[in-house]
């Protein structure tokens, strides 16, 4: 008889749900949310575990892989799909979503979420990073704005990230009050923007080291930012059979509602990974408004606009 495992996981401790191919409750337990434990009470059981699965979220990876290397079978499941499987349950706990979950893995109602590698993550954090530091310089640099304003003094609409602190410093020091507030302000952000340039050096060493993105960059309005972040999210090309599936799968192609004699596209759907929508975006906007250069992927993306 085969038997699945459902694991309700939280951020310190997981609830596992195992039952049978006819849907019989097993063993259910509470544990700690750690690789060992998890394995252990498998093991424990001495029955032939046929597949383990959770939903997708923050620690998908860390168990996806570390369960992968203690020998089962894992599969990590869409979160909409499953939550909208367990909405029907009139009581939610832990123990009742584990028990769910192992349902949705032995009927096979479910959509298997890719799992990025090792790499993939280590590139997202870095452009991660480096997008945060980024904005706390912007908000550190609005916040100096803002109470400049107070004291009668008006920075410039535009004064460049590295230039900002030779312009504001002088204006500040002459005034013993605004001294005392604001410069440890402009320390702190002067530090940040340190960071950031080095985050920034990173991630553009990275891309010229890398022949996928270089060969991206060569579209024009394609820069290290949109060739490293598309990169990561696609991670495996293999795992796509045609391209087209590419744009629905970061949420660029239309909703479809079709009932009867009713077929309404909508918006985009808008699933997916938000950051590559926003890059690609950006990438396209630069394409059409900024470069002058003209290029057949150009004409072809103004002929769409247009149409």
């Amino acid at each position: 008889m085969e038997y699945f495992a459902g694991l309700d996981v939280s951020l310190r401790s997981c609830a596992i749900c195992i039952i049978d191919s006819k849907g019989a409750v097993v063993h259910e337990r509470e544990l700690p949310c750690e690789i060992e434990e998890i394995a252990g009470c498998l093991i424990a059981l001495r029955v032939p575990i046929e597949r383990v699965g959770f939903e997708s979220g923050t620690l998908s990876q860390h168990l996806f892989y570390g369960l992968k290397a203690e020998g089962f079978d894992v599969v990590c499941m869409e979160a909409r799909q499953v939550n909208a499987a367990l909405s029907a349950m009139r009581n939610k706990t832990d123990r009742n979503d584990a028990r769910g979950i192992a349902q949705i893995l032995r009927t096979g109602w479910f959509s298997p979420v890719h799992m990025k590698s090792r790499e993939a993550h280590g590139v997202r954090a870095l452009l991660s990073t480096r997008k945060a530091l980024l904005s706390k310089t912007i908000d550190l640099a609005n916040e100096v704005r803002g109470l400049l304003k107070i004291f009668g003094i008006r920075l410039p609409k535009t004064v460049q990230h590295g230039s900002f602190d030779d312009v504001v410093r002088p204006m500040v020091e002459i005034d013993e009050v605004l001294a005392h507030a604001m410069l440890p302000l402009l320390d702190a952000r002067l530090v940040v923007y340190k960071h950031f340039l080095e985050l920034d050096r990173r991630v553009k060493h990275a891309a010229r080291q890398d022949d996928v993105c270089m060969r991206m960059m060569t579209v024009p309005g394609v820069g290290p930012i949109a060739a490293l972040t598309f990169k990561a999210a696609v991670d495996d090309p293999a795992r796509f059979k045609r391209s087209r599936t590419v744009a629905a799968h970061f949420g660029l192609t239309p909703r479809r509602y079709q009932s009867g004699e009713q077929d309404n596209p909508g918006r985009i759907s808008k699933a997916g990974d938000r950051d590559v929508r926003s890059t690609l975006y950006a990438a396209a906007n630069a394409l059409l408004m900024r470069t002058m250069a003209g290029s057949q992927i150009k004409s072809c993306s103004a002929r769409q606009a247009i149409a």
